[in-house]
């Protein structure tokens, strides 16, 4: 059963499919006749909330800031912190968001998938309660893929550990006890993702051979089952169904070999060395992650930007020196800069990765409008709001496209604290998400047992 269990986990992230994004698509957001499509770009070691806010508040905002009190601003009027000026020509989507909690969830150094889940996890499947709100946001706009996930592995501690260039258990869990994969490797990523559309001829004859092998396993566990009976029928019929799903990708993903050959990515050749510094990783999942996009093979994509165990290399002014995150989450200096000035360093090129995404989907046709009117990006970090974190705050970028569904857009947005009235935390915020997308769920994720207030349900403001 354990090599079936491994064959079925490599067949599923080999698999790649599409959902015709860019040809007339069969699952189509009801309203505007295209899918709409997310990205979850999260981060390790904290996001401190007093970087979020426009330095050109007033002295009034200023002192409600302070005091985390509620408030509201239009970002058209103000400037945005300096380490996001990337983002300066995108104002009009960007809403700054801050006072959501998630005491529910794993904090401290690793949350693994509880930020996405809104439940206490660790790296072992056992933990996982159900799926996370990027796979449910995906059964909402299905794409026989479903969904992709890219990270900047750790090497020293937290979630997968190993190599950086592998395939891995990743942050986002597909359901139960199911953790998802996750590509560390871009280069692995694109050749995985875009095979079947390969000009080389190994990976053609791999791809027909995979094929091959699927077939046989397919008619092979269909006949062990016919010899079974009660659980073991069972569970041979699970496989043999899971299987089957993994052709019937297949088949579709043959069927979009045009659009698919359009879109692979054109990775420069530093991006498919062996061994890349962190930035040029970051730069080249983004390049994958938008041609994964564009070519229909998701609209749901998971992307952790880093994690604390990950080694940062390439930060500018140090790109020699291999940054522990851990240290800087401890105040420590490294190669003459300060950690703050380090932190700010990493989220100032997240931010250029951010603009990169965006500034594409703009440009690529979607519709009588562009792939980036039906796109939500989100952008925070996985454990809260330090480097130990407490689950007392979780500071969101957001980016929202014309067509969403959630009433955000220019706006600096304060909610009020922990357990003062009206106070929100990661549960209302993904509920509020998936009710606007067409998920009527009550309430998505744990409750927090520390609050006073009646937490479920969405964020009625935002609807």
């Amino acid at each position: 059963m354990k090599n079936r269990r491994n064959f079925l986990k490599a067949s599923m992230l080999a698999a790649g499919a599409g959902s015709l994004g860019t040809i007339p698509n069969l699952f189509a957001n009801p309203d505007t006749g295209r899918p709409m499509r997310f990205i979850f770009m999260h981060r390790g070691n904290g996001l401190f909330p007093k970087v979020m806010t426009p330095p050109s508040l007033s002295e009034q905002d200023k002192a409600r800031d302070d005091k985390k009190e509620a408030f509201e601003v239009d970002l058209a009027k103000h400037e945005l912190p300096d380490w996001m000026a990337p983002l300066d020509a995108h104002k009009d989507n960007l809403t700054i968001l801050q006072g959501l909690s998630g005491k529910m969830c794993t904090t401290g150094h690793h949350s693994w998938c509880s930020a996405l889940g809104v439940y206490k996890a660790n790296e072992r499947p056992s933990t996982i309660k159900w799926a996370t709100v990027d796979f449910e946001l995906a059964k909402l706009f299905p794409s026989p893929m479903e969904h992709i996930e890219l990270a900047c592995f750790p090497t020293g501690g937290g979630n997968a550990r190993g190599s950086l260039e592998g395939i891995a258990k990743g942050f986002s869990a597909r359901g139960p006890q199911q953790p998802n994969y996750a590509f560390g490797s871009p280069k692995r990523a694109m050749e995985e993702l875009f095979k079947s559309v390969s000009s080389e001829k190994d990976d053609q004859i791999k791809y027909q051979l995979e094929r091959k092998v699927l077939e046989f396993a397919a008619k092979n566990q269909a006949r062990i089952g016919e010899n079974l009976d009660g659980i073991e029928q069972s569970k041979v019929t699970n496989y043999a169904e899971s299987i089957e799903a993994i052709r019937e990708r297949n088949r579709k993903i043959d069927n979009m070999g045009d659009v698919l050959r359009q879109h692979v990515p054109k990775l420069e050749e530093k991006y498919l060395a062996d061994e890349l510094n962190t930035l040029d990783r970051q730069n080249a999942h983004a390049e994958v992650l938008l041609s994964a996009l564009i070519s229909g093979l998701t609209n749901v994509v998971a992307f952790t930007v880093d994690e604390l165990g990950h080694p940062y290399t390439g930060l500018p002014g140090i790109e020699n020196e291999k940054v522990n995150m851990h240290d800087v989450g401890h105040n420590k200096s490294i190669g003459g800069l300060e950690a703050p000035e380090i932190r700010k360093r990493a989220r100032q090129h997240h931010m250029t990765l951010i603009d990169t995404i965006v500034t594409r989907l703009k440009s690529t046709p979607d519709g009588s409008g562009t792939m980036f009117d039906n796109t939500m990006l989100f952008y925070f970090p996985d454990g809260g709001e330090t480097h130990h974190s407490h689950g007392w705050e979780y500071p969101f970028v957001v980016m929202t496209g014309n067509n969403s569904k959630v009433n955000l857009g220019s706006k600096y947005i304060r909610l009020p604290y922990h357990n003062e009235v009206g106070h929100k935390t990661l549960g209302n915020w993904w509920t509020t998400i998936l009710n606007a997308n067409g998920n009527p769920i009550e309430h998505f994720g744990d409750h927090d047992l520390s609050l006073r207030i009646d937490q479920s349900g969405p964020i009625r403001q935002f609807l």
